[in-house]
């Protein structure tokens, strides 16, 4: 839909509002205004012929306005505007890029008070100015006036950037260089296009209560998994790229086998359950996040601590969690004061549940079972790793002596598939910028499916791991028969095929990031979130050298305190005390969104705060 109420602050000869009045539909409703009074303009001949054409087109022009005060020139009925323009903000004379960064800040939080929901700010700078990539050159970041940067702070996200085009607009004339009637040098000029981010709120962790066996019983979710937890990315309503990825997958591999489609079970796993996994994999585990289940017969209107869960969707996933027996017999015991508890951890793997489908009377040698569904891991903080992603897995069972055949048979049909798909979005003409191969594991019998990809630049051409296959897993009930394991990352393998350089991003809320994608078409991914500014923080503490330091814990805290937004730790240096021999590490941390507005205010209090939290959850004595 074509903007409605278009607003014009900062016009010096309202040469720009002149010549944009005529080219808009006469729906469109077009405000002009300029800082200066009638009087200072009454000199000026192109002004007052630029006025005169705007009135005979019934544009309402307003004097005196402040760009940085726009709530204080409109009521609060006649807001509401679905563009704002300011083309070549300066704040006179020789002011510096300080200045002019606190105008673009003022002005851009004042925005937020006139602009619609949906509303565009348009934001003219010269070449380099606004510090961006799209700058050619780019400025250093502290010589530039850090568009992205001062838009953030009233809430706004770069969307686009496009070349400004003076001649685009006939009868325009840029003036106002130094509060001179003087153009400015527009040769390389872009126009910066923001729109509103979603509020910066903090999720807290909800406490949920299930029913399992007649009983209640609560958790409080994982900090780190906030707002990652049963977001239904994989049902049938679903239009999500992960959804669409294991679809294509599993439709492609459904046309040389027999598939058989399985639901699957609760993400929760007792801690008896977790003797699924084959050796192997059981380093998995040592990842996993533990949680506590507790017995729970208050009401849900009485639970502090969280936003309280008492959901359907809940109940739905974890419905098939059976009762843990330690509870049954805590109960026994709570005359005594112990109140029934169970240590339970989300699922790792999709692995974990490979001997009961194998074992179960209904499975059939030489199909193969598909279990999808989310999984939850500890990791370092990179790119390509997350702590929550959805998992394909593929459960074939046949005949040992054809073991050979049949494993060849699956891992040819699967790596055409896979190449089929990383090359859907490229362009015509296009070289092939991925690989997909089996790498053999130190066993000699599992592989790890590596995909080498070019697309996200220099810095990420290496080996990406989408997934697995495991050949070790037996079964007493189908003692003649081998079976092959293949686990498949939906999440990388999503942004691999899109092109999308973030995980963040198929987590986000942002209704945005859904309209990329149109079902069955395969296009490359437009992010709305463009150039957004990094803050680097370094942080040192004294370690005790007869304790373990748990370097993926010290990063799953950070992710926790951060929400997400720290995109890179990396160690710098160790120092040990020439005098008491104790020994510190220092890190440096790079903050970074990929999808809302951050300031650098936030960075600093977020910072601050893993400071507490590193002393208070690990033990660390910061410096």
């Amino acid at each position: 839909m074509a903007p409605r109420r278009l607003l014009l602050v900062g016009e010096g000869n309202f040469s720009f509002a002149a010549a944009l009045s005529e080219t808009l539909d006469p729906s469109t409703r077009l405000t002009a205004t300029c800082l200066q009074r009638p009087a200072d303009l009454a000199g000026s001949r192109l002004v007052q012929e630029n006025l005169q054409r705007l009135r005979e087109r019934g544009t309402e022009v307003r004097f005196g306005v402040d760009c940085t005060q726009l709530a204080d020139a409109f009521e609060l009925h006649d807001r509401e505007f679905d563009r704002i323009y300011f083309n070549f903000p300066h704040c006179g004379r020789k002011a510096g890029v300080a200045k002019n960064r606190e105008l673009l800040a003022k002005f851009f939080q004042s925005c937020a008070d006139v602009l619609a929901e949906e509303g565009e700010i348009h934001v003219a700078l010269c070449r380099g100015q606004g510090g961006t990539p799209a700058d050619k050159p780019m400025r250093e970041w502290h010589n530039s006036w850090q568009v992205v940067a001062m838009a953030a702070l009233g809430g706004f996200i770069l969307s686009d950037v496009h070349p400004f085009s003076c001649e685009a607009v006939s009868g325009y004339k840029c003036t106002g260089y130094r509060s001179q009637d003087k153009s400015f040098y527009v040769d390389g000029a872009l126009n910066h296009v923001f729109t509103r981010s979603l509020p910066f709120e903090g999720l807290q962790p909800r406490i949920s209560r299930i029913k399992l066996g007649g009983q209640w019983f609560s958790f409080l979710e994982p900090e780190v998994l906030v707002g990652k937890l049963n977001r239904g990315f994989l049902e049938a309503s679903s239009c999500h790229p992960v959804k669409t990825i294991n679809e294509k997958l599993i439709g492609e591999l459904g046309k040389a086998f027999p598939l058989k489609r399985l639901k699957c079970s609760s993400p929760l796993l007792l801690q008896g359950g977790t003797s699924v996994l084959t050796s192997c994999n059981y380093d998995i585990l040592s990842a996993a996040f533990w949680i506590s289940l507790c017995e729970d017969n208050s009401n849900a209107e009485s639970l502090t601590g969280g936003t309280t869960q008492d959901m359907e969707d809940f109940l739905v996933s974890f419905s098939e969690l059976s009762l843990p027996k330690s509870l049954t017999d805590s109960r026994e015991e709570a005359h005594n004061g112990i109140s029934g508890q169970a240590k339970v951890c989300l699922r790792p793997s999709l692995l974990v549940h490979v001997q009961t489908v194998i074992q179960a009377p209904d499975f059939l040698p030489g199909s193969v079972h598909v279990l999808s569904g989310p999984v939850f891991r500890k990791c370092c903080i990179s790119p390509f790793t997350m702590p929550a992603f959805h998992e394909t897995l593929f459960i074939l069972g046949f005949n040992k002596n054809l073991k050979d055949g049949c494993l060849r048979s699956l891992l040819d049909h699967l790596k055409c598939i896979l190449d089929s798909l990383l090359t859907q979005t490229l362009l015509e003409g296009s070289q092939l910028s991925s690989s997909v191969e089996f790498v053999f594991q130190p066993n000699r019998k599992d592989y790890v499916i590596n995909v080498k990809f070019h697309s996200f630049g220099p810095d990420c051409v290496k080996d990406l791991t989408v997934g697995s296959v495991t050949t070790s897993a037996t079964s007493a009930i189908h003692k003649d028969q081998c079976f092959v394991c293949v686990s498949v990352n939906l999440d990388l393998l999503a942004m691999l095929v899109w092109g999308i350089s973030d995980w963040r991003m198929l987590w986000t809320f942002d209704t945005r990031f859904l309209k990329n994608f149109v079902p069955g078409k395969i296009e490359p991914f437009k992010s709305y979130s463009l150039h957004p500014p990094h803050y680097v923080h370094d942080i040192s503490f004294w370690i005790d050298e007869k304790k373990r330091f748990d370097e993926v814990e010290f990063h799953t805290v950070a992710r926790a305190v951060s929400q997400d937004t720290v995109i890179s730790i990396r160690f710098l240096s160790r120092f040990q005390h020439p005098k008491t021999e104790q020994v510190s590490l220092c890190y440096r941390l790079t903050y970074q969104t990929c999808d809302k507005a951050l300031t650098q205010q936030q960075v600093a209090s977020m910072q601050s705060q893993l400071r507490k939290e590193i002393q208070r959850r690990l033990h660390l004595t910061p410096r």
